[in-house]
């Protein structure tokens, strides 16, 4: 009797842990960089509301596939971060998402533009609009200083202080092609809102306007034209590599995303680092890369519905954001409809210098289909194999090819 009484005492103490954690939530994202942040954030809310939620990231490369594999199988976290566009939508698409409609500020507090990449074909809204992200040209101050170099006006200016640098024996930009990634959503992307407006891209994605045309082979033509000042392994050099290098001091200039700059300004590399987006050729009204980049969604089959809609209408209310902009890695911009930007943080200069500019998301958010032809595209005009022509003609073949199914 004795020995039964201690197993079951033995069984209830390893069961009582698993009985707390199973009135936790919990919260997926691929921002495995953000864990302090994050948490500090779910602290706060853990504080003003006794809900307690643990955040659980994955690694960015993992975090798709692993979410879906979760959900599946019916163990997928309560809440999770949210892609925009098709990708997000493909999981509302199959049931998993909280229909965020009438969470409380969604409409309120958010704009048409904010919601658009959360909203689905049939008009619901999957996810509460969290941070965006831009695109700039990260610059060494004293790499520019040293070598006489103004921040340039217009894309001529760009290339000709690349040209200065190369000459002085500097490396112009730090950008590599390794991680078939960052050189269409960094570089094409900072290029591309120089060239077409909102509307444009709307009639490229429905064909109405060709991939070939004369607009895209002069974006084709001026990305080529930054090859030349890329580092002379680019081709083996990733987004990670590219970041050390220009935090390092071994190249000018680094083109990249707003989510960036935490690292390079921190403590790690000592450099003052400026930033300005990608100037538009002369003529040309002057864009500005803003991409919605991930929402908060809540999982449609969490034991905990209440409370997960609860957490959604704080993360869309003036008071959350707020909250949420005191922990945010430095370049993501919220996308709140509110002026909720920590003092001393970069997202206003970030948000100042796109001011008066035409505003578009990355091209290709809603062409996915085009996505690794595109890289692939870019590469080859990288190495010397495609031409700008070539390259447009191809990409326009594929996308007369899906929208004919």
């Amino acid at each position: 009797m004795k020995k039964l009484l201690a197993i079951l005492l033995a069984a209830m103490m390893f069961a009582l842990p698993a009985l707390a954690m199973a009135d936790e939530l919990t919260m997926g994202s691929w921002r495995t960089d953000d864990v302090e942040q994050v948490s500090a954030l779910l602290a706060k809310y853990e504080e003003l509301t006794g809900v307690k939620i643990v955040f659980q990231p994955t690694t960015s490369t993992q975090y798709n596939a692993t979410l879906r594999q979760q959900l599946d199988g019916g163990i997928g976290p309560d809440l999770f971060y949210s892609r925009t566009y098709s990708t997000g939508a493909e999981l509302y698409d199959n049931g998993f998402n909280v229909v965020c409609n009438d969470i409380p500020g969604v409409k309120e507090n958010f704009t048409a533009t904010a919601l658009e990449g959360f909203t689905a074909a049939d008009g619901n809204i999957f996810a509460v609009p969290f941070a965006a992200v831009s695109h700039f040209v990260y610059y060494n101050k004293a790499i520019f200083a040293d070598n006489g170099i103004e921040v340039p006006a217009t894309f001529e200016d760009f290339l000709a202080a690349c040209e200065k640098l190369k000459a002085a024996g500097v490396t112009p930009l730090a950008n590599g092609i390794a991680a078939n990634w960052d050189i269409l959503e960094c570089v094409l992307c900072s290029l591309v809102p120089n060239y077409i407006t909102a509307e444009e891209r709307v009639a490229y994605e429905k064909g109405e306007k060709k991939l070939n045309d004369e607009t895209w082979v002069e974006i084709f033509t001026d990305f080529a034209k930054l090859v030349p000042y890329l580092p002379e392994a680019f081709a083996s050099i990733d987004n990670d590599q590219a970041n050390v290098m220009f935090g390092l001091g071994q190249s000018a200039m680094l083109i990249d995303g707003s989510w960036s700059y935490g690292t390079l300004s921190g403590d790690d590399y000592d450099i003052d680092v400026g930033f300005f987006p990608m100037p538009a050729p002369a003529g040309k009204a002057a864009g500005f890369s803003l991409h919605p980049d991930f929402g908060i969604a809540g999982n449609a089959a969490s034991a905990h519905p209440e409370e997960v809609k609860a957490f959604l209408a704080w993360l869309a209310s003036v008071d959350g954001a707020k909250e949420a902009a005191k922990v945010i890695p430095e370049g993501f911009l919220p996308l709140i409809n509110a002026d909720v930007a920590p003092e001393g943080s970069v997202i206003s200069a970030m948000n100042a210098v796109g001011e008066g500019k035409n505003a578009d998301r990355r091209f290709v958010w809603n062409m996915m289909a085009l996505y690794t032809p595109f890289v692939d595209q870019l590469n080859a005009i990288c190495r010397g194999e495609q031409t700008p022509q070539g390259a447009a003609d191809a990409i326009n073949a594929l996308w007369e090819a899906e929208l004919a199914k």
